[in-house]
C-alpha cells in the first residue's frame, strides 16, 4: 500500500492530478499503474482511499473514495528537544514521526547552545513528510524551532500532561491517572538539563523520570521516550 500526502484542498476533491516530482516518484520510480489503490492523507489527520484511473507521460489521475483509517494515536504528544547535530536531528524527526509524535520542537538549552536555520527546519519538515508516507500516518508533525528557553512554559502549558527525562529521576514512566488527550516530553542534551532548567521544568508541571542507567544521546532518548509514552495507545 502507498500513502500519498496531499494538500487539504486536493484531499477534498473527488479527483486529483498528480504531477511533477510526485508523478516521477509514483509512476516512474515505483511504477504505479492505472487501477491500483492508494491511501490519501491531508497531513491534518484525515485519510481516504483513492484509485489511479489513468497515467500519461506527465501526470496521473487519482479518483478519491471512502474514508481510510488514520492510523493515529489518540494521544497528542509534543516532543521538546535540545538541538542535536544536523544528521542526528534528521534521524530524530524521521523516527519520532514514525512512532507517532504530533509535534517536534527544538529548544535552546544551556548545554547544547545550537541553533536551527529556517532552511534546516524546512529540510526537517520534508523528512517528516517522507516519514508520514512511509509509515502510513495521517498527521504531519509540526517541526519548529529554534525556540528560546523563555518560550517553553507557554508551549508546555498547552499539553495536559508533561514529562521530562532526568537521569536522576525515578525509573519508569510516572502513572498518569486518567488517559490524557495530550502530553509533552522534554528531552535535554547528553549532559542533561542544567539544574536551573530542570527546576524550571518541574515548576511548570513536568514530571521527571529516567529511561535507565545508561546515558543516551538526545535523539536516542527522544525516540525511546516517545515510544514509551505512545505504547499501547493505538
Amino acid at each position: 500500500m502507498i500513502t500519498l500526502l496531499v494538500t487539504p484542498e486536493e484531499f477534498d476533491r473527488e479527483e486529483l492530478q498528480v504531477g511533477g516530482e510526485r508523478y516521477r516518484h509514483l509512476f516512474r520510480a515505483r511504477r504505479v499503474a492505472a487501477g491500483e489503490r492508494l491511501r490519501l492523507t491531508d497531513g491534518a489527520g484525515r485519510a481516504r482511499w483513492g484509485e489511479v484511473t489513468s497515467v500519461d507521460r506527465s501526470a496521473g489521475i487519482v479518483a478519491a473514495g471512502e474514508p481510510a483509517p488514520s492510523n493515529e494515536s489518540p494521544l497528542h504528544l509534543e516532543l521538546f528537544c535540545a538541538i542535536p547535530k544536523p544528521e542526528r536531528a534528521a534521524w530524530l524527526v524521521e523516527k519520532a514521526t514514525e512512532i507517532g509524535a504530533a509535534a517536534i520542537r527544538f529548544v535552546q538549552s544551556e548545554r547544547a547552545p545550537r541553533d536551527l536555520t529556517p532552511s534546516a527546519v524546512s529540510r526537517l519538515s520534508r523528512v517528516a513528510a517522507a516519514a508520514v508516507e512511509q509509515c502510513h500516518r495521517a498527521r504531519l508533525p509540526e517541526v519548529s524551532g529554534t525556540h528560546a528557553w523563555n518560550e517553553l512554559p507557554e508551549l508546555l502549558a498547552a499539553c495536559e500532561m508533561r514529562y521530562v527525562l532526568d537521569p536522576r529521576g525515578p525509573s519508569g514512566l510516572p502513572a498518569a491517572g486518567d488517559s490524557p488527550a495530550s502530553a509533552a516530553l522534554a528531552v535535554g542534551p547528553e549532559g542533561g538539563w542544567s539544574p536551573e532548567e530542570l527546576a524550571a521544568l518541574e515548576r511548570g508541571g513536568c514530571r521527571p523520570f529516567r529511561l535507565g542507567a545508561r546515558v543516551l544521546r538526545i535523539e536516542t532518548a527522544a525516540v525511546v521516550g516517545t515510544a514509551l509514552l505512545l505504547a499501547g495507545r493505538d
